[in-house]
């Protein structure tokens, strides 16, 4: 089970750290409140302004993410028999 667990948590930050060379920068937007203007759902091409949160990973987090899941599932395969009961 933990060695399912750690393959699991390795192969989730190599997928981060592959997404994060993909990328320049992540736009969160934030949904209007209910009971808002509804006119945003009628003219989709409005523009609104929404409350968006931006963020740009430094050039260096998609490596450590490779690198830190890389190890871990390196470890996940040196898990001794008797601790994967």
């Amino acid at each position: 089970m933990w060695r399912a667990f750690f393959l699991a948590i390795g192969l989730s930050l190599v997928i981060m750290g592959a997404e994060f060379m993909a990328v320049e920068r992540v736009v969160l937007y934030e949904p209007p409140a209910p009971g808002g203007p509804i006119a945003a759902l009628t003219n989709i091409t409005s523009t609104v302004s929404v409350n968006a949160t931006t963020l740009a990973p430094p050039e260096w987090a998609p490596w450590c993410l490779f690198s830190a899941g890389a190890i871990v599932m390196i470890y996940s395969f040196t898990i001794p028999k008797r601790v994967r009961e």
